[in-house]
């Protein structure tokens, strides 16, 4: 075109020779192509830019606002410039056919990376989007992201390698099978971190803010994070844990999620009572125990079904242990069912009891299980600390003792000089 060979026709004028001429001309041209470049980049973006904003600002979604904060849209308007650019230059570089070839592999190679950041800036809009919707915000779209993007660079590297040496794609394929031992050695991490993110996602086994407990890498908290490579968690000392991905996958860990979306947080505590302060009760003791008002109407029920099998049966009662009788640690425990029932932040629809388990070298271990209402951590350590303040001091009204190991309080230690 003849607006392409101004610069030459005046080169000639200065007695420049051809050559020099064109090699002129082509710089000249070069120049001038790189200058509207820039200003039509410049007005693009300017326009762009500022009607999609005031578009953004009159539409109810918050996406477009989004992506005008990800500056998805000076990535497309780089889009003009980049189009101009590639229809002008092979026009100046018509006479310089082996240039032509690097500048087609050039600008293809710049398009790639180009529509490349306008996905992944698009795909970020959508992630922090997704993240200010509540049905969305505990799911690990960092780690969706992440795989769409390491395909998406698959691809464009793909692309690049078969621009760059001209490769048909069935060459490249067989060249990376024939290094797939040694591309497995170098992305291992990487590739299992994906595979464990997809496990993850569709297993639902993790999401963000789920409580959970790895005992290996010592965390102890809530997910903050899932990418593909690494899982966050804020501990409850307010350290932070990186451990990584796979790791979900080929270890053992607990979730607590499971504790905190039920009707109630368990509680499953024992006391240890000695076994020499277990005893038959007398009748003078079951009346005094008759004024424990949980427990009165049980006394008279159970009194009343005892005497009445010791009587049919001639039971001999000179000697207490004949027949049927009341233990004090029988009414304990139906003391302590009584009283976790009556307690206004326990589970009614929960299992609640009060079991006798295995005697121990160290006493009887009378242990409470139940489920309080609460599931929020102070509130829950506050209403087993509540219950068992009770429990503990009611264990004297039925003359039973708690197991403790002796004192050294009276060991006298002596010191003296000299070898010992």
């Amino acid at each position: 075109m003849e607006i392409f060979n101004w610069a030459y026709k005046l080169f000639r004028d200065l007695d420049f020779s051809r050559t020099s001429a064109s090699y002129g001309n082509l710089v000249v041209n070069i120049i001038v192509i790189i200058i509207v470049a820039f200003i039509l980049d410049f007005i693009s973006k300017r326009i762009l830019v500022a009607a999609f904003t005031v578009f953004a600002k009159r539409t109810k979604t918050a996406f477009d606002d989004i992506l005008v904060e990800n500056k998805a849209t000076k990535y497309v308007a780089h889009l003009v410039p980049t189009y101009f650019v590639y229809v002008t230059i092979p026009i100046v570089l018509k006479s310089f056919a082996y240039w032509e070839k690097f500048f087609e592999k050039g600008m293809s190679i710049f398009m790639i990376f180009l529509f490349l950041w306008i996905i992944r800036s698009v795909l970020h809009s959508l992630k922090d989007y997704l993240k200010t919707k509540p049905a969305y915000s505990d799911k690990p779209i960092d780690s969706y992201i992440q795989v769409l993007m390491i395909i998406l660079w698959i691809f464009a590297g793909i692309s690049i390698i078969l621009t760059l040496f001209g490769l048909k794609i069935e060459t490249l394929l067989g060249a990376l099978g024939a290094i797939s031992a040694i591309i497995l050695l170098i992305f291992r991490d990487t590739i299992l971190g994906f595979v464990a993110s997809i496990q993850v996602s569709v297993n639902d086994m993790v999401r963000i803010g789920d409580w959970i407990t790895i005992d290996k890498y010592g965390a102890d908290g809530d997910v903050i994070e899932i990418n593909l490579a690494t899982v966050k968690v804020r501990n409850f000392d307010n350290t932070t844990t990186t451990l990584p991905t796979y790791s979900l996958i080929s270890d053992s860990f607990k979730n607590w999620r499971g504790m905190v979306t039920s009707g109630g947080r368990r509680i499953k505590r024992n006391i240890l009572i000695k076994t020499n302060s277990v005893r038959f009760v007398s009748g003078d003791e079951i009346e005094e125990l008759k004024k424990i008002q949980l427990i009165k109407s049980y006394i008279d029920h159970r009194q009343a079904d005892i005497d009445k099998f010791n009587s049919q049966n001639s039971v001999d009662k000179s000697i207490q242990i004949n027949g049927r009788n009341m233990t004090n640690l029988g009414l304990f425990r139906k003391y302590i069912n009584q009283y976790i029932e009556n307690h206004p932040a326990i589970n009614k629809d929960m299992t609640m009891m009060c079991r006798h388990l295995q005697p121990t070298e160290k006493g009887i271990p009378i242990e409470i299980y139940a489920f309080t209402t609460d599931k929020r951590w102070v509130n829950y350590e506050y209403i087993m600390a509540d219950i068992f303040d009770h429990v503990i001091a009611a264990v004297k009204y039925f003359d039973l003792e708690i197991f403790e190991l002796p004192s050294n309080n009276n060991t006298v230690f002596v010191e003296t000089d000299g070898d010992h």
